[in-house]
């Protein structure tokens, strides 16, 4: 029977690890290079043109502009890019394999947290998660793992912090730090963080809040250096004036979230999350409903006489129902914000995955033998079917034919534009309208900026649609208009 479960475990895991593959090499090399990816591949491309941490500004007047509080994805993502891009490879190849290897980083991260939890199988379920999980509906998408974008990397940066946090704080402070200039939005991770370390404290009463202090202080001293060394950077960059108008530009987009108001209800957004599951949304539905149901009766059940093992399985399961909360809530309750499941995307890859494997473990400490163990094993096998199903839904997608261009295509459609702009020595091209047009401008080599820019009034105009000017270039794709 162990040798059984043996060959089923590996025969899983390889299925699994499979389903990865696909997806991240899709990611990779055939979905579409797409504007958020180009525009933050901006800054990376001007570091290494010598004109600093910059933006092309393209959403902010269309001029270079430092540290731009438009490009909300890091320097933890973006500077490794600017490495790779040094070393001469295509752009966007280079631009994607910093996010892949952050996805590796994810995943491996979500095997070990899910072992420690409740074993193999449990490590098994926790990597699937995000298979299943696909924020890739919407205009604001990520497509895949490859994504030039902060989310993945920023939820790979929080579950390594988790597995730190246990014995050293320090280090989950400084991970969490990381994480948060990958992606700024993880600063709503750390009530999560401070969840787990009041459980791992040790006391009652006021000796543990006195040895929660006394936990504390240095992680959440390393949890601000890395923003407090990035903004020492700009001001030194900017100088005075410039780094007052930056922090004020900075502030005003985290408020607003970047975006107008887009007038959503809370029952939208949860919607919309329980359709980015490549399942139906009332599956995925019963599925969190299992996992957090079974996840929370464990944390009571062993609450009050929990091992010093247990106690840690405990933080971890308070710290992703807080997480995931955080991210969840402040997504579904800012009406202003969009319906884009990206927005809480790191909390989606971070903290359900250790949900799901929580819930594993809350059934394994179940009393053998009794009624509740064997609604408990039936209900984590049917988690496991969900996830499972959302997997391999997930991949079939990548074969189905597709209704906006490859990556392939897309470079095709470029290619003769990107010959115009070497000819004649063209700096910069407008994107008619902010969309579709950005991305094949940044593949040309010229700066992006946009259509209705003052600085942007007498630059060449690169559409989709047809020139209503002369045309400069044309591709059948793509086509590059002379200013009006």
């Amino acid at each position: 029977m162990t040798r059984t479960r043996t060959i089923l475990f590996w025969a899983v895991a390889a299925a699994l690890l499979i389903g990865h593959v696909i997806v991240a090499w899709h990611s990779l090399v055939v979905w579409r290079f797409w504007e958020d990816e180009a525009f933050n591949l901006t800054v990376p491309r001007n570091l290494l043109a010598g004109l600093g941490y910059s933006s092309d500004g393209a959403l902010s007047g269309s001029t270079i502009t430092p540290f731009d509080p438009r490009i909300s994805t890091g320097p933890v993502v973006l500077l490794p890019v600017a490495l790779l891009l040094a070393t001469g490879i295509d752009p966007v190849i280079a631009a994607r394999l910093i996010p892949l290897a952050y996805w590796v980083l994810l995943l491996a991260g979500l095997a070990v947290i899910g072992h420690r939890i409740a074993g193999r199988w449990a490590a098994l379920l926790a990597v699937a998660v995000p298979l299943a999980f696909t924020a890739g509906a919407g205009v604001s998408p990520i497509q895949g793992p490859a994504d030039l974008l902060g989310e993945i990397p920023a939820a790979a940066l929080l579950v390594w912090a988790l597995i730190a946090l246990p014995r050293r704080a320090w280090l989950a402070g400084l991970l969490v730090g990381l994480a948060i200039q990958a992606k700024l939005i993880v600063l709503l991770a750390l009530p999560a963080f401070a969840v787990a370390l009041w459980v791992l404290s040790d006391g009652t009463g006021w000796a543990r809040i006195r040895d929660l202090l006394r936990r504390a202080w240095l992680p959440l001293v390393l949890v601000a250096v890395p923003t407090l060394l990035f903004e020492l950077v700009a001001l030194a960059s900017l100088g005075f004036s410039g780094f007052v108008e930056h922090l004020r530009n900075l502030v005003n987009f985290v408020r607003s979230g970047g975006q107008g108001d887009a007038a959503t209800s809370v029952f939208q957004k949860l919607g919309a999350l329980a359709d980015s599951w490549s399942l139906p949304g009332v599956i995925a539905a019963v599925g969190a409903v299992i996992a957090i149901g079974l996840a929370a009766a464990g944390v009571v059940l062993r609450w009050r006489s929990a091992t010093p093992a247990e106690r840690i399985v405990i933080a971890y399961a308070l710290a992703a129902f807080v997480g995931a909360l955080a991210f969840v809530g402040w997504w579904a309750t800012a009406s202003r914000l969009p319906l884009w499941v990206r927005h809480p995307a790191p909390g989606v890859f971070a903290f359900f995955p250790i949900i799901a494997a929580v819930a594993v473990w809350a059934v394994v400490r179940m009393p053998r033998g009794r009624a509740i163990r064997i609604v408990g094993v039936a209900a984590v096998s049917a988690l496991a079917l969900v996830v499972a199903a959302g997997g391999v839904l997930h991949v079939a997608a990548q074969f189905a034919p597709r209704t906006l261009i490859t990556l392939e295509e897309q470079r095709t459609g470029v290619a003769p534009l990107a010959a115009w702009v070497e000819d004649n020595d063209v700096e910069w091209l407008a994107a008619d309208p902010w969309g579709a047009a950005v991305a094949p401008i940044v593949l040309t080599g010229a700066h992006v900026g946009l259509f209705d820019a003052v600085a942007m009034q007498d630059a060449p105009r690169l559409t989709g649609l047809a020139c209503t000017t002369e045309t400069l270039a044309d591709s059948g794709y793509f086509r590059i208009c002379a200013a009006p």
